[in-house]
């Protein structure tokens, strides 16, 4: 209402002011023509005559004639007015100055000016009507606020109290978490009937509320039954992985003894496959031997705890690198090796995974005329992906997913001997550090092993063939 009233408000002063300047003109307009004659004929008096009819305007406070030279011919002022009239007639036009409205009209017969008609009136009327429509603002305004009041108090009782009383149990259940507090209903309107929904709910949380209870106390009790078992389970493992390293290691070493007594001590004695057989029993024994210590070291990794710290990967890869080119003396493997950023990560563990992964480029591609393996890194989706990419002898990708489970293989014993564990250490170890591994291949068309670790250091944002 106060806008509206507002908005009125500048309008009617707007039109009010626009309609005193077309009057004030109409009547300079009249003036004009009834005073040709006596500025044709130079009579004062009847000018001065007819500028005293302009006492029928209250709001004109002064008026007066200028002859065709600019001089003053005649004046009027209003009673009680005392004014000062311009020096010479200014140009044609009306204007408000300092509260009045002033206006030059010049007296015209036919194309020839006579004078000049001067018009001043004061702003009485135009404040008059703005203080009767302040107070019809006003009274528009209380009224307003009164049966706003008198609205808000009937409405009350019936809209407001309901709903504040819904607040405050609400807030009560809320602070308290007491889900037996219930809503007082106050009538049998839409608000009761959101009282009575109100209060339903709150049964409905109430009862699921102590069925959750109940579940948490015997999920509680589970738990700790579960984690009794657990507590049992590794107690056996520890025991089983003593009987592995000891009990089965024993026998291992009695027959690799025993067979070298026989190499050595009658040597003499064995023909050529004799000492082909010792060497097919010490080989397979030394293979059980390495299995023993892969699966050791595979069922140790999940209870291994983790400590992470920043790692060079470029350091840790180069010496990877170099003990491989030591142990399998192959100088025929040209590298790229492109620039690594930092992770973090456990170094022994992340060590272990270029290890498996760098060895086994090897190993797949040590049978090309020219063996070649690429190793980088890109970003991608927050983490750090890292690659090993050679040109061996790659695998069928429809397997690929068997490749980084326990025992799977995709090349027999006899063309690349393994344990088919190394893989396997490599996802597990991975995954436990927040990250994942993949691997694309094709047959004769080489392998690139991917392992990712979540983001840190900087980056090389280049992209990689391998990529």
């Amino acid at each position: 209402m106060f806008v509206t009233c507002v908005t009125f408000f500048i309008y009617e002063f707007y039109i009010f002011r626009k309609t005193t300047v077309e009057k004030l003109s109409t009547i300079g307009k009249i003036i004009s023509a009834n005073s040709t004659a006596a500025l044709a004929f130079d009579n004062p008096d009847d000018a001065k005559e007819i500028l005293a009819a302009l006492n029928t305007e209250p709001h004109i406070v002064a008026a007066c004639l200028y002859d065709k030279k600019g001089r003053l011919f005649t004046q009027y002022t209003s009673a009680n007015s005392v004014n000062v009239f311009p020096v010479k007639p200014a140009g044609q036009g009306y204007r408000f100055m300092n509260s009045n409205l002033e206006g030059f009209e010049p007296i015209m017969q036919g194309d020839r000016q006579l004078g000049t008609l001067y018009l001043k009136s004061d702003m009485g009327a135009m404040y008059e009507r703005l203080r009767l429509y302040t107070s019809i603002v006003a009274l528009v305004l209380v009224l307003s606020f009164l049966l706003a009041y008198l609205l808000v108090k009937v409405l009350k009782e019936s809209i407001s109290a309901p709903i504040l009383a819904l607040a405050a149990a609400a807030k009560t259940i809320s602070d308290q978490q007491d889900y037996s507090v219930r809503a007082v209903k106050m009538g049998n309107d839409e608000l009761g009937v959101f009282t009575d929904a109100f209060n339903q709910m709150l049964e409905q949380i109430r009862q699921q509320d102590n069925s959750l209870r109940e579940f948490n106390q015997n999920l509680e009790y589970r738990v700790k039954e579960r984690t009794a078992q657990l507590e049992s389970v590794n107690k056996e493992l520890e025991s089983f992985s003593y009987s592995v390293s000891h009990d089965l290691r024993a026998p291992l070493r009695v027959i690799i003894g025993f067979t070298s007594i026989l190499e050595e001590d009658y040597s003499s004695k064995l023909d050529d496959e004799a000492k082909r057989i010792t060497t097919v029993i010490k080989n397979n024994t030394m293979k059980m031997g390495h299995l023993i210590d892969d699966l050791l070291a595979f069922s140790r990794m999940g209870r291994q705890e983790i400590t992470k710290t920043r790692i060079n990967m470029a350091k840790t890869v180069n010496e990877v690198v170099e003990n491989l080119a030591l142990q399998y003396n192959n100088t025929k493997v040209t590298w790229a090796i492109q620039p690594l950023p930092e992770a973090h990560a456990n170094s022994g563990m992340i060590r272990q995974v270029w290890m498996n992964l760098i060895s086994n480029a090897v190993k797949y591609s040590g049978k090309r005329e020219t063996p070649h393996i690429e190793i980088g890194s890109f970003a991608k989706d927050a983490q750090t992906v890292f690659f090993v990419k050679d040109n061996g002898v790659g695998f069928n990708p429809q397997y690929g997913d068997k490749l980084f489970k326990v025992f799977q293989r995709l090349h027999s014993p006899d063309e690349f001997e393994g344990t088919g564990i190394g893989l396997a250490i490599v996802e597990k170890i991975v995954s436990r550090q927040g990250g994942y591994v993949w691997a694309e291949s094709e047959i004769n068309k080489g392998a690139c092993f991917y392992f990712s670790l979540p983001a840190g250091g900087h980056y090389n944002q280049s992209s990689s063939s391998a990529q």
